[in-house]
């Protein structure tokens, strides 16, 4: 009885939270959608990053494992699709579908060897990748124009239907975050999902129980390469240019930012954190030149009080087992 209530409680609260979170969104967006301008710019990078998100937790969230280079696969996504699309003309989404291919094979090599090391060794090794990534775009000229950049990336569209209007760009994007956030909630559920988890928790344990650590550990690896050539693949065709600033150590301070903001391991937490870290330089601004500092100590509240991100704010509402009639 006790553990059916505990059940029906948390599931309860956790639908309660997410149909709040559903409606701040929504009149988030309409806001946005009345006002546009620069907060049009912001939304959709937010979406972008929540899609980059969505493949790092599952790495970090789902299997426990830190990677650092993530943002590799980002840049293999955004220059794949930029030098298709802008040197060989081929269409937006078969750019954008060969980049992720490209990453996923990309990812597999570089995994199988990376993924047998563990803790800080493998931290350091994955950062390591984003840092040569992050040097090759720029002294390999002659394929990524270095410095220069690309430029003239056409939008995302399909055919004659090309996504230019800026509030198109959006829904799109908010549609592509969606599909990513139920797709990763899905493989989380599953049989594949719960292996992660169980390897995230013990993986000595998870071992006895059969599942093969280093096929389940590169699995997801490269669902989160997938994920980032994606995102890195959707920045390209949403702001037309990109350069190897784009993808660098920033890349790698601000999702992390977003994916502990908003809770990880956890199914809504890349989304939100990603809308939130990114609306609070623009809400901190009004600080002039003490922004810095405001968006430092809003980031540190925000980790002091709610260390497990802000989808565990679906658990302020949930009473003991020992509340609900003392077991009974």
């Amino acid at each position: 009885m006790t553990l059916r209530v505990s059940i029906s409680t948390r599931l309860g609260s956790y639908g309660t939270f997410a149909a709040i979170s559903a409606v701040g969104i929504a009149l988030l967006f309409a806001l946005v959608f009345i006002q546009g301008g620069y907060l049009l710019t912001v939304m959709q990078l937010a979406m972008i990053y929540g899609v980059f998100c969505v493949g790092l937790n599952f790495f970090m969230g789902y299997t426990g494992q830190a990677s650092f280079g993530q943002n590799a696969f980002a840049a293999i996504g955004g220059y794949g699709t930029a030098i298709l699309c802008v040197q060989f003309g081929w269409e937006p989404v078969a750019a954008l579908v060969a980049s992720m291919a490209i990453a996923s094979v990309a990812s597999l090599v570089v995994g199988y060897p990376t993924l047998r090391l563990r803790g800080h060794y493998l931290a350091m090794a994955t950062f390591a990748l984003g840092l040569i990534t992050y040097d090759l775009s720029v002294q390999w000229t002659s394929l990524t124009q270095g410095y220069m950049g690309y430029a003239g990336i056409p939008p995302l569209g399909i055919g004659r239907f090309v996504v230019e209007d800026e509030r198109l760009k959006l829904v799109c994007l908010m549609a592509i975050l969606l599909f990513s956030l139920w797709l990763s909630g899905r493989l989380r559920n599953s049989r594949f999902g719960r292996a992660l988890r169980a390897i995230s928790t013990s993986e000595a344990g998870a071992a006895a129980l059969g599942i093969r650590i280093s096929q389940y550990k590169l699995a997801a690896f490269v669902i989160a390469a997938v994920y980032a050539s994606a995102a890195g693949s959707l920045f390209a065709h949403t702001v037309g240019f990109i350069s190897p600033e784009v993808f660098g150590l920033q890349m790698v301070v601000v999702t992390f930012t977003m994916l502990y903001v908003g809770g990880v391991g956890t199914v809504l937490g890349p989304a939100i954190g990603a809308i939130i870290a990114s609306l609070l330089p623009e809400i901190v601004r009004g600080a002039g030149r003490f922004q810095d500092i405001a968006y430092a100590l809003a980031l540190l509240v925000l980790l002091i009080y709610l260390p497990k991100g802000l989808s565990t704010l679906a658990d302020l509402g949930k009473r003991r087992p020992a509340e609900q009639g003392g077991g009974n």
